[in-house]
């Protein structure tokens, strides 16, 4: 009997599941249609997180399953804690504000909620599901279907939107590029905002890493398939900790966006023109690290008001360049402080690994450190009595490393980019072909990929067989994804470029090109274009910012690769390369 009732309680269950999605569109998408529906709109969320709570307690009750039982645990506790927030906010405050802060935190609680019942569906397609890339290509799909719906709901926008424009948003945010065709600050509503802050927080930390990490939370566990589709994206190939990883990547990356919205926070505290100074130190905070390039100005950081914020300036760039490093680079040289505080602090030799930056770090910071640099010192040559003529000394080496900064694929502009010359446009298109490192939120063919290729061309010319860098020879396997890596994402640009000029007869070549290596790139940088561009146009970007986030290598090894044996070799043979 027991074993029937926890079976009709399970198909229920994802009944249940739809109509709180059904109720969060309206409550979210709605409101300013209904009136008279949310009238009562508190009563009705108690209600439905009473109901919630009530469910979860028969299905505990009814089930066996020990996994199930964790989850369900964590369920009731977040209903219940809601309940008692919301309690708490509604006795706290005056008539006016107490029935707002109520509604604003069950809105929390029932969001929170919706994500740890998403986790169960994630787990559900790792059973069903086995191959890695193509459940990571999927959750960007899936992700970016979701936001164009969002984003399309009446409360949303201010005068509606289409769907191709809301389509080209939502893809846009969700591989954190940051091309937009209308405008954040004035066609969007503060709801509107949060769906595209949360599309951009999705796609740069991932959404299998994200699911996955409220899943090992409160579970406190995790299968090899969670194991394996999310070293897919977080590039770790220790299984054994890979959960742990996933924890370590949200945990640093929400660290890091709250310390830089407090300092953005300190840093606008005088700039009268930015009314919600929280919402604002947020929303950039998470956009520059996740390296989005999404603004809440019309005109972006080149606002009239921001011009002289250099500090603020200072405190995006490097929230992009931790950003553009990447999880496994920054933990690396993490783990190199720790052991170098506790060897001073200790006096003592630690045992340690012979080496613990590895080599990967080191060519990563060291490319990255050279691009920045060579990036300012040719913007600040170049741009110095053009673009930069109006600033100052100190405003002009601080617009150079910005521009250095965000070429390379964060996106953020504090000057229209259509000033530039065209040696800095050119310069521009380089380095945002480059982008950030491997295991970023950054796209581009990434700065290790360029490294192998230009020691391997070195290396060519000195006559070794091998690359070889502080007494390591760097894989063979490794050299030979770094060049397929480059001649696919040439051939998507220039397939890119190709298609969007059969339908833009009004724009220059470079200007095309520009926009292409941006959205590729995942950049979001413009000459001022987008907004204009035909549908076939923008369906173009569209596949083109889609195809640089997930990467198409990955992609193809994840429909075309097998696992086979061969106990054999072929003869070698040598082809004429001229």
């Amino acid at each position: 009997m027991f074993k029937n009732i926890s079976n009709v309680l399970s198909k229920v269950y994802g009944f249940v599941d739809i109509l709180l999605i059904i109720f969060l569109v309206f409550d979210f998408g709605f409101e300013n249609l209904i009136h008279e529906w949310f009238n009562h709109k508190t009563l009705y969320l108690v209600g439905l997180i009473v109901g919630l709570i009530t469910f979860n307690i028969a299905r505990y009750i009814y089930s066996h399953n020990l996994t199930l039982k964790k989850m369900l645990r964590a369920n009731i506790l977040i209903l219940v804690l809601t309940l008692i927030a919301a309690s708490a906010a509604f006795f706290s405050y005056d008539d006016i504000n107490r029935l707002y802060n109520a509604n604003l935190v069950i809105d929390t609680g029932l969001i929170f909620y919706f994500f740890l019942r998403l986790t169960s569906l994630i787990r559900k397609l790792y059973a069903l599901y086995y191959n890695p890339t193509i459940l990571f290509v999927g959750s960007f799909a899936i992700t970016g279907f979701i936001g164009a719906f969002l984003l399309m709901l009446p409360n949303a926008t201010t005068n509606g939107i289409s769907f191709t424009d809301a389509f080209f948003t939502s893809i846009s945010a969700v591989c954190v590029t940051g091309l937009i065709v209308v405008d954040t600050a004035t066609d969007f509503t503060f709801m509107g905002k949060t769906v595209i802050l949360a599309l951009i927080q999705l796609g740069g930390i991932g959404m299998l890493t994200f699911t996955s990490f409220f899943s090992f939370f409160f579970k406190q566990s995790s299968t090899f398939r969670e194991g394996m589709n999310v070293s897919s994206f977080v590039d770790s190939d220790n299984l054994q900790d890979v959960m742990r990883f996933a924890m370590k990547v949200v945990a640093f990356t929400v660290g890091i966006e709250i310390a830089g919205a407090l300092l953005i926070y300190s840093s606008i505290s005088d700039v009268s023109s930015i009314n919600n100074k929280v919402f604002f130190s947020i929303f950039h905070s998470i956009s520059a690290f996740c390296n989005a390039g999404f603004s809440t100005f019309s005109d972006g950081l080149g606002d009239s008001s921001l011009s002289n914020a250099y500090a603020f300036q200072w405190v995006i760039m490097h929230l992009v360049i931790f950003g553009g490093l990447g999880y496994n680079i920054v933990f690396n040289f993490l783990l190199y402080a720790k052991h170098f505080v506790i060897k001073s602090v200790t006096k003592m030799r630690i045992h340690a690994p012979v080496r613990i930056i590895t080599l990967n770090s080191r060519i990563v910071t060291i490319t990255t450190a050279i691009l920045l640099t060579a990036g300012t010192i040719f913007f600040f040559a170049i741009e110095y009595n053009n673009a930069f003529s109006n600033e100052s000394f100190f405003g002009k080496v601080t617009s150079a490393a910005f521009t250095s900064v965000t070429v390379r694929t964060a996106g953020f502009n504090t000057f229209d980019f259509a000033s530039l010359s065209m040696p800095a446009i050119l310069f521009a298109i380089f380095l945002m072909w480059i982008g950030a490192s491997p295991g970023s939120t950054g796209g581009g063919i990434k700065t290790s990929t360029f490294a192998l290729a230009t020691m391997n061309v070195l290396s060519i010319a000195r006559g070794r067989e091998h690359i070889e860098m502080k007494g390591r020879k760097i894989n063979n396997q490794s050299i030979k994804r770094a060049f397929a890596i480059i001649c696919i994402s040439l051939m998507v640009i220039g397939l890119g470029i190709l298609m969007i000029l059969f339908f833009e007869k009004d724009f220059s070549l470079i200007q095309i090109a520009f926009e292409v290596f941006s959205a590729f790139s995942t950049v979001g940088l413009s000459l001022g274009i987008t907004a204009s561009l035909s549908v076939g146009s923008k369906y173009v970007l569209i596949m083109v910012m889609f195809l640089g986030r997930i990467g198409l290598l990955n992609l193809l090894i994840g429909m075309l690769k097998r696992i086979e044996s061969h106990s054999y070799e072929y003869p070698e043979e040598n082809i004429l390369i001229n």
